[in-house]
């Protein structure tokens, strides 16, 4: 019997969605929010990627992947609003 692994990509689209949604959520109810302040949390993402001595799994390594693609996708996006 083959392991299916439908349910990864399942978990990134969820999260991924849930993200941008609490990011859209921050941006419109926090007048302070800036994009410097994603970006900072962006870093703090990345390097708990970086952490990793083996002791995340699966669901983990997904959640933090769509997690970090959804700040960059978001900081793409809103960079992009402020282009003349």
């Amino acid at each position: 019997m083959s392991e299916t692994t439908e349910w990864i990509d399942e978990k990134y689209n969820k999260v991924f969605e849930d993200e941008l949604l609490g990011l859209e959520r921050r941006k419109k109810r926090d007048p302070g929010c800036t994009i410097a302040d994603i970006e900072g949390t962006l870093k703090h993402l990345y390097a708990m990627d970086g952490n990793d001595l083996g002791g995340r799994g699966p669901v983990q390594d997904t959640t933090l992947a769509a997690t970090i693609a959804a700040h960059e996708y978001f900081i793409a996006e809103w960079k992009k609003e402020l282009l003349p």
